[in-house]
C-alpha cells in the first residue's frame, strides 16, 4: 500500500506540474506563432495523461487476488506502461506531420520578452519534475513512473532548445523553430519507440537479473544439508511479484521427512530475505557412498564440459541397482546446433558407457 501511496502522489505532482505547463505554453504558442512552443504545450498535455494513466494501473494493479487471478493484477503496472509508450510515440508522429506542413508553408513567427521567460522556467521545472519521477520511480520500481520521468527530462531539452531557437531568431532573424519542431518530433519518436521496446520486453518475460539469482542461490545453498542450488525459475506477476521454482542437491541418504525439512527451511528463508514465494522446491539426489559413482560422474563432465556452448553440467546421480545414470546439461541459446549438440554428447556419454541406460536433460539458460 506504501508503494502505491508513493506512485499515486508523485503521479498528481506530474499532473499538476505538467497542466500548468501546457496552459502557460499554449498561451505564449499562440501569441508567438510557435509551432514548436504550442507543440511542447501538447506534450505537457501528455504528459499529464500519462500520470492519470499511471494513476488508474496502479489502482488496478493493487487489487488482491482473485478466483480468476490467483496471482493478483501487478501485471496491469506493464500494460499501463505500455499506453504510456503509445501515447508518447503518438506524440511524436503527430508532432512531426505538424512541423512537416510549417516547414512547406511557413508563417510569420515573433518572440516576447515574457514568452522566453516562461519557456525558460518550463526548462527548470521539466529538470527538476524529470528528476524527481524519475527518482521514485526507480526507488519504487515502477516502470510507468520511471518512463513518465524520462519523458519530462527530454521535454527539457525539447524545451531548451526551443529556447535557443528563439535566442537565435532574435538576434540574427535565422528561423529554426519549425525545423527544430521536426528534430524535437524524431527524438520523441525515438523515445516512445524505446519505452515501448522495454514494456514489451517485459510481458515477454525477460531473464532473472543476474544480482538477484545468485543472492536467491546463496540464501538456498546457505541450508545445512544442501549442496548445490540450480534451474532458478522465476514468473513475474507484476513489479517485485515473483513466484519461482528451483532445484537442489542433497544427499541419497535423506529420507522423506528430512528432504520435506529441508525443502520447507529454504522456502521460508528465501521469502523472509527476498520476498520471493518458491512454489516448488525439486530436488536432486547427490551419490555418498559410491567411489565409482564420482570418478564415472567426472569422466563424464570432462566430456561435456569439452564442448563448446555448453554452460553446465548438474544433477548427476549414479544407480547402479537400475544400472542407470542422470544428469542436466544447460546449452547456450546462442550455440550453432543446440539440439545437435545435445544429440552428439548424449551418443558420446552411451559409447562410454554402454552398460548403463543415459538420461540427460537439456535445461534451458534461465538465471546466472
Amino acid at each position: 500500500m506504501e508503494r502505491e501511496r508513493v506512485i499515486v502522489r508523485t503521479s498528481v505532482i506530474g499532473i499538476i506540474a505538467n497542466v500548468a505547463l501546457a496552459a502557460f505554453k499554449a498561451v505564449v504558442g499562440v501569441l508567438t506563432n510557435s509551432i514548436a512552443i504550442t507543440l511542447d504545450a501538447v506534450n505537457n498535455l501528455s504528459d499529464a495523461l500519462s500520470s492519470i494513466i499511471t494513476i488508474v494501473g496502479t489502482k488496478l494493479a493493487g487489487k488482491e487476488p482473485d478466483r480468476k487471478h490467483p496471482m493478483g493484477h501487478g501485471r496491469v503496472e506493464y500494460l499501463t506502461a505500455m499506453i504510456i509508450s503509445v501515447i508518447v510515440l503518438y506524440a511524436g508522429i503527430t508532432s512531426l506531420i505538424e512541423s512537416i506542413k510549417k516547414i512547406l508553408h511557413p508563417e510569420a513567427v515573433s518572440y516576447s520578452v515574457i514568452s522566453l521567460v516562461i519557456v525558460s522556467v518550463a526548462v527548470i521545472v521539466k529538470i527538476v519534475l524529470g528528476l524527481y519521477v524519475k527518482g521514485v520511480g526507480t526507488k519504487v520500481n515502477s516502470d510507468s513512473l520511471t518512463n513518465s520521468g524520462q519523458d519530462a527530462l527530454l521535454d527539457s531539452i525539447i524545451s531548451a532548445s526551443t529556447l535557443v531557437a528563439a535566442v537565435i531568431y532574435i538576434l540574427f532573424r535565422w528561423k529554426l523553430e519549425t525545423w527544430l519542431g521536426a528534430i524535437i518530433s524524431i527524438v520523441i519518436i525515438k523515445s516512445g519507440i524505446e519505452m515501448l521496446q522495454g514494456t514489451i520486453s517485459q510481458i515477454l518475460g525477460e531473464r532473472v537479473e543476474s544480482n538477484l539469482a545468485r543472492a536467491i542461490k546463496r540464501t538456498v545453498t546457505s541450508v545445512d544439508g544442501v549442496y548445490g542450488a540450480y534451474d532458478l525459475t522465476m514468473h513475474n506477476y507484476g513489479p517485485d511479484k515473483y513466484v519461482a521454482s528451483i532445484h537442489v542437491e542433497v544427499d541419497d541418504f535423506r529420507t522423506a521427512a528430512e528432504v520435506d525439512d529441508i525443502s520447507r527451511k529454504i522456502t521460508r528463508l528465501v521469502y523472509e530475505e527476498h520476498g520471493i514465494l518458491l512454489s516448488a522446491v525439486g530436488i536432486y539426489s547427490r551419490n555418498t557412498s559410491n567411489d565409482h559413482a564420482h570418478q564415472v560422474m567426472e569422466n563424464v563432465r570432462k566430456i561435456v564440459m569439452d564442448h563448446e556452448g555448453v554452460l553446465q553440467m548438474h544433477g548427476f546421480y549414479l544407480d547402479e541397482k537400475l544400472r542407470s545414470m542422470s544428469f542436466d546439461i544447460i546449452i547456450a541459446f546462442d550455440a550453432p546446433d543446440r539440439k545437435g549438440l545435445f544429440g552428439h554428447i548424449e551418443d558420446e556419454i552411451a559409447a562410454l558407457y554402454p552398460e548403463y541406460q543415459v538420461h540427460i536433460t537439456m535445461d534451458l539458460d534461465l538465471s546466472d
